[in-house]
């Protein structure tokens, strides 16, 4: 089989910068090749005046997806995760098959985070707070569960005062948008941490009536940020799922069930 390339959309307030980790954990000669992007607007890179609608965002993907050669697997984790989803809706054929980790999505009309962040006001006071030096030991308690180096964590919050696209996310990803999503039929797992603090659990079935063939996934001591947190693990994991989507038809075996 040839080897399939993984490749790893952020979520909101960061970049590329969230899977560094990961890098050296990907050899030349490892199972599967890893790439991760840095969209438009985030990780410092400036807005792309062709990027103003999820449309516009996923025929970027596009654009960079295929150049890499076939089998691709898209990851999209948080708001990479409604990404990759629309993506679906314009170029599945380009794909063998999707990773979701805890995407957003689901469930934004009754979330309290999505309703607050309607506020212009609102989007700015929590990207200047994120980015904020003096509150990262209180982030670093609320984020992550487990050691990760100091400069890593200072790079990871610092992303989000230099994101430019952090609260247009908050306008594009809508309830009303997840629920026009038609559904696709592809090779897909729905990635879950057991510990996840972010983005609960029991949204998953929410997202599988979007990917009929979804598998879900549940690893026990993941919370919202394993490839931060636990690189090692994350990187066996992503590789045995790709490997398995493109290996089979779809039919990936449950963890654990929903709950």
């Amino acid at each position: 089989m040839t080897r399939p390339t993984v490749i790893a959309i952020h979520g909101n307030g960061g970049g590329a910068f969230r899977f560094a980790r990961l890098a050296p954990l990907f050899t030349a000669d490892g199972a599967i090749a890893f790439e991760a992007l840095t969209l438009p607007g985030f990780g410092g890179r400036r807005r792309d005046a062709a990027c103003r609608t999820l449309a516009d965002y996923a025929a970027h993907i596009e654009a960079v997806v295929t150049r890499f050669p076939p089998p691709r697997i898209l990851l999209g984790h948080g708001i990479g995760g409604s990404l990759v989803l629309e993506y679906l809706q314009h170029f599945a054929p380009s794909v063998a098959g999707v990773i979701l980790h805890a995407p957003v999505g689901a469930q934004l009309d009754t979330r309290w985070f999505p309703r607050l962040m309607r506020f212009t006001a609102a989007r700015e006071l929590g990207k200047f707070l994120l980015a904020a030096p003096a509150l990262r030991p209180l982030w670093r308690r609320m984020f992550f569960s487990n050691p990760v180096p100091r400069a890593f964590l200072d790079q990871f919050f610092a992303e989000y005062g230099r994101c430019e696209a952090f609260g247009d996310m908050f306008d594009l990803i809508t309830a009303d948008w997840f629920a026009g999503l038609r559904p696709v039929a592809l090779p897909s797992v729905l990635l879950w941490g057991a510990r996840e603090r972010v983005l609960r659990l029991e949204q998953a079935a929410d997202f599988r009536a979007k990917l009929p063939q979804a598998a879900i996934e549940v690893v026990r001591d993941w919370d919202h940020f394993p490839m931060v947190e636990q690189p090692e693990d994350y990187a066996a994991k992503i590789t045995v799922l790709a490997l398995r989507l493109t290996a089979t038809a779809g039919v990936v075996a449950f963890d654990e069930p929903v709950r």
